[in-house]
């Protein structure tokens, strides 16, 4: 079922009531005996006559239908649960629709709620067509949206992709303990996304987490109500009117200049928003020999050699103080899936491998003969014409021998 599933459910229960009158002239010709049986009613009942019958069946597969209506009405008229329901590609056109839906629902953490209806389903003399196959097919469903990615609508924001990245939890828990050292205590992350991240790297003092998906920044904020330091807010890193007002002392942004066309501008605004002698933490690709079609599906305007982006960064008024090359496992499957087979994503057990291999992997990731996916920059908001403190050789060392030894 494509985006006008809903529509389409909503159609059939208006032609079904419009057989409403087929039934109300059918009932009367049907034998006393059959009413007993089929509808549940007690013809022994005192003064229970035949129309009383028709009238009480029909007013109930009224109400049913008045039940159906209502429930759809209220999910395309009320605007979040509208722009949910619109933002999740629907495949099933029968019943694999239920747990398909309900499924993913669930996995983008939507509140459902079980209500009662009354229903008195057709019988097979009636035309009643579900058989064993459909049973086996709903069962094939519940396993396909178990492990399907599938629960974002492509966009630009590139959700789909991401979704299938989230299964990969120790490559997140990887990524936040390389850049950890260098975080300070008032923080802000720009390009947040679902908070995968953001949950490795908090508590802190004061942490806002940003995006600019409006689906991403509902989840935060359900991470936010156990966590009164953190703070959400839309950001885009181009518009310098979207930052918090107040400045910090490191601002992460990874994975998101590459989706800039104009990364110096966006680099400045990160610039203006730190402390003096604040950091900037970015991860880019690296590579443009690497581009290819998942590069595309992301969103992403180029891939980086290491001069490119450090002259992005100093055109942007930041000083290079560390230069990590990151995920040389990772480099492999990107070029078979990206520039060989041309996908549009990761498939499924690929990305449960890798998350499966991460801990061995990690020791030894620096030494892999392949090229690195990604470059991460440790930048240092450059004051110098206004009397640049330069780092502290210790802290700088304490940094690195901390990274050292997360990847042993």
């Amino acid at each position: 079922m494509k985006s006008g599933g809903l529509d389409e459910i909503v159609e059939k229960s208006e032609k079904t009531r419009e057989i409403e009158g087929e039934i109300k002239q059918e009932l009367p010709e049907k034998p006393r005996t059959w009413l007993a049986k089929e509808l549940q009613f007690s013809v022994a009942a005192p003064g229970c006559e035949m129309d009383d019958l028709i009238k009480d069946f029909l007013q109930e597969s009224r109400e049913n239908l008045d039940h159906l209506d209502q429930d759809f009405v209220k999910l395309e008229t009320d605007p979040n649960n509208s722009e949910l329901l619109k933002s999740i590609p629907l495949e099933s056109k029968r019943f694999g629709f239920e747990p398909e839906i309900t499924i993913k629902l669930s996995k983008r953490e939507a509140r459902i709620f079980e209500m009662p209806i009354r229903y008195s389903g057709r019988t097979y003399t009636e035309g009643k067509k579900i058989t064993w196959k459909d049973g086996v097919n709903a069962l094939g469903a519940l396993i396909k949206y178990k492990v399907s990615d599938r629960i974002y609508v492509a966009d630009e924001h590139g959700s789909e992709i991401l979704a299938r990245l989230n299964r990969a939890p120790r490559f997140t828990k990887w990524m936040a303990d390389t850049i950890r050292p260098y975080l300070g205590e008032r923080v802000l992350e720009i390009g947040a996304g679902i908070g995968n991240l953001t949950a490795n790297l908090v508590p802190r003092k004061e942490y806002w987490a940003s995006d600019v998906n409006p689906h991403y920044l509902e989840k935060l904020k359900k991470m936010q109500q156990t966590r009164p330091y953190l703070q959400v807010q839309y950001t885009d890193a181009t518009a310098s009117e979207t930052f918090p007002a107040e400045s910090f002392d490191t601002v992460i942004c990874l994975n998101v200049v590459e989706h800039l066309e104009d990364d110096v501008s966006a680099l400045k605004n990160v610039r203006a928003t730190l402390d003096r002698n604040g950091r900037a933490i970015i991860l880019v690709p690296n590579g443009p020999g690497l581009y290819g079609s998942l590069d595309k599906v992301l969103g992403h305007f180029r891939r980086y050699t290491e001069s490119q982006l450090a002259e992005a960064c100093g055109r942007a008024g930041f000083r290079i103080e560390k230069v990590l090359k990151f995920n040389h496992i990772g480099a492999p499957g990107w070029w078979w899936n990206g520039k060989v087979l041309k996908k549009d994503t990761f498939g499924f057990w690929q990305i449960k491998l890798l998350n499966l291999l991460i801990p061995v992997v990690r020791p030894i990731d620096r030494f892999l003969p392949f090229p690195h996916l990604s470059w991460i920059m440790i930048l240092r908001r450059d004051d110098a014409d206004m009397g640049f403190v330069s780092v502290d050789p210790t802290e700088q060392k304490e940094a690195e021998q901390h990274h050292t030894e997360q990847n042993r």
